[in-house]
């Protein structure tokens, strides 16, 4: 097995290929065992072929290693894949355990960032002003769903070349500031379910208690104390479903519409 390195410089066709591959088939090979290793792969195994020449030594080894466990979000894998090429594309076969110590260091946090901002704060934003403009009949709010998820995938197609080109150093460099992005989206995420949970949730107490000859309007006393609490108190009590064992939101969904359809009926809850 020889230490040359390779002579072999990625193209902007390369980074074309690889970007198609993931977009469209970097989780087609998902399975329990290694979860996205066949994925990634599949994802630049004709650069590899390219870097390392074809039924070489080097290859197999290689190809070994990137068959090894693999997980992380697919709005990030591309800036791994980056700094992966940058480093087999310099050091070849010689730069083996720091490709693979850094796909194992980044694919947690990476996981973690990617997942929290692109696959739950992100669609919850943008969802929020898209369902709530849908509702009113406007048909912009489609129109911000789709840019929304368009510019996901141009934000994943530019990543890679970002990443190839600052190779290791990126690691160090973005640290800090993804932490802040994501304690900022974080922030954002929580005000947009609060402003979705007091614009969308429109029920209220119907039932009016007599007291004598007074009328108790329950409503406009919970109202005074904190507007929209009933909608808060409904989400709570959703959350607090499906943190038990064995609920799932499908459950939780069939034991909410019977519970409005038995206070409903009883007058106890109404529409706004």
């Amino acid at each position: 097995m020889t230490n040359s390195k390779p002579k072999y410089k990625l193209t902007d066709a390369d980074f074309k290929q690889i970007n198609r591959r993931s977009l469209f088939g970097f989780q087609l090979g998902w399975n329990y065992e290694r979860m996205q290793n066949s994925g990634y792969l599949y994802t630049i195994l004709p650069q590899l072929r390219k870097i390392y020449g074809d039924d070489t030594p080097e290859l197999k080894e290689m190809m070994k290693t990137h068959m090894q466990f693999f997980n992380t979000s697919n709005f990030f894998n591309t800036i791994i894949t980056g700094i992966d090429l940058a480093v087999e594309e310099n050091e070849g076969i010689a730069g083996k355990d720091t490709v693979e110590s850094m796909k194992v260091g980044l694919m947690g946090s990476f996981a973690a960032i990617g997942d929290s901002i692109f696959a739950s704060l992100i669609p919850t934003i943008f969802g929020a002003l898209a369902a709530s403009m849908a509702h009113e009949g406007n048909p912009i709010g489609v129109i911000i769903w789709v840019a929304a998820c368009l510019l996901i995938c141009v934000f994943r197609w530019k990543q890679l070349h970002f990443a190839y080109d600052k190779g290791v150093s990126l690691v160090t460099d973005m640290r800090d500031r993804l932490n802040a992005l994501t304690d900022s989206a974080t922030v954002m995420g929580v005000f947009m379910v609060g402003a979705l949970v007091a614009t969308m949730v429109n029920i209220k107490f119907a039932w009016t208690p007599q007291i004598g000859k007074v009328s108790m309007n329950i409503q406009n006393n919970l109202d005074m104390i904190i507007p929209k609490l009933l909608p808060a108190a409904v989400v709570g009590f959703v959350y607090w479903l499906l943190g038990k064992k064995g609920m799932t939101s499908t459950k939780a969904i069939l034991i909410v519409l019977v519970l409005c359809i038995i206070l409903g009926g009883t007058g106890i809850i109404a529409k706004v």
